[in-house]
């Protein structure tokens, strides 16, 4: 996927936003009716879907690994489903950090799997089979709100504040992947992610249909490495610029940017210019945890250097509210007739 045009986030639609609008109008509403479909599968697990709106990050990873840890501590054994975007691979296929890299499954699967069994299958259905065969009891699916493959137990969709709907214009004339009124008769529970008033159109969506709401955010985790520092930070993530404010945020001295499109696959042309550039102005040099584990994953030597050279800003996920969280988990887990091994 290309980066994400500067325009889907305008407010206001512009001149090309308004261009793209009969086919964003027509993408939307095929969309829309698509993710409408009845189910097409049932996995004998429950299912626990982790979604958004919108085309792009949104916090998606680092809320299904911090939904991973609190199904652990009330005795769950969950198993992670994800299609696997940015890998080679189409699966259904059981990740195996020793063996795979993230030209084969992606970096998002790279990140999941330490926190349990992982499978990335562009066939929904058939990865839910896969992992039924593991030593899981719940199957916890990072993206896949649209489509309706397979069924959904519960489906937690999450809106990053700062942007909300973007320019509230479907795919490619926005962000958008189905008009909201359409995505939120699917929705059981809405997450805010973050602050700000671009979220504002979600909450009265989810409060006219009486939908839950519950507030997380994405919190940076101290780096020595970064401190005192003139930082080139790079990015190849849904918004790029979003990691670039947060390192900003920590107070840290960012001299200089460079974006790449999500799931960016990092040529020995991009690492050298990375590293010529900061050997040449005396930058260190910055990035995320996703973008880390595609350098690390692969055995090219300038890869290898680049990844030695680089510092990572770590970022986890707080949700306020757990409680009511897990209290709609285990309503969910319990009319399928699941209970925690405990």
């Amino acid at each position: 996927m290309n980066k994400a045009p500067d325009f889907w986030w305008k407010r206001r639609a512009t001149a090309k936003a308004f261009l793209l609008s009969p086919i964003g109008w027509l993408y939307g509403r095929i969309s829309g009716r698509r993710m409408l479909e009845k189910p097409k599968a049932k996995c004998a697990l429950p299912v626990i879907c982790i979604g958004n709106f919108v085309v792009g990050g949104s916090g998606k990873t680092p809320f299904a690994l911090r939904l991973v840890e609190l199904l652990k501590d009330e005795g769950y054994q969950p198993g992670i489903l994800l299609r696997g975007y940015g890998g080679r691979e189409s699966g259904p296929l059981l990740v195996d950090p020793a063996n795979h890299t993230a030209e084969d499954v992606g970096d998002e699967a790279l990140l999941l799997v330490s926190a349990g069994p992982t499978v990335i299958s562009t066939d929904r259905p058939a990865g839910a089979k896969l992992l039924e065969q593991q030593p899981v009891d719940i199957v916890v699916m990072d993206d896949g709100f649209q489509n309706p493959a397979l069924q959904k137990d519960l489906s937690l969709v999450l809106v990053d504040c700062a942007v909300g709907f973007g320019n509230g214009l479907c795919f490619p004339a926005g962000p958008l992947r189905a008009p909201p009124q359409k995505q939120v008769l699917k929705t059981d529970c809405l997450v805010l992610v973050g602050e700000g008033e671009a979220g504002e159109p979600a909450v009265h969506l989810a409060g006219r249909k009486g939908l839950p709401i519950i507030h997380a955010r994405i919190v940076p985790e101290p780096n020595e490495l970064l401190e005192g520092q003139r930082l080139f930070a790079f990015a190849g993530i849904g918004r790029p610029e979003k990691f670039f404010q947060s390192l900003k945020d920590q107070g840290l001295d960012v001299r200089k940017t460079r974006s790449f499109a999500d799931h960016h696959a990092y040529t020995e042309a991009d690492a050298r210019a990375l590293l010529s550039e900061a050997e040449a102005e005396g930058l260190q040099l910055a990035t995320t945890a996703k973008d880390m584990t595609r350098l690390k994953s692969s055995d090219a030597e300038l890869f290898r250097w680049l990844s030695s050279r680089a510092a990572v800003l770590s970022v986890h996920m707080e949700i306020d509210g757990e409680v009511r969280l897990l209290g709609l988990l285990k309503e969910t887990l319990s009319r399928r007739g699941f209970h925690a091994n405990r």
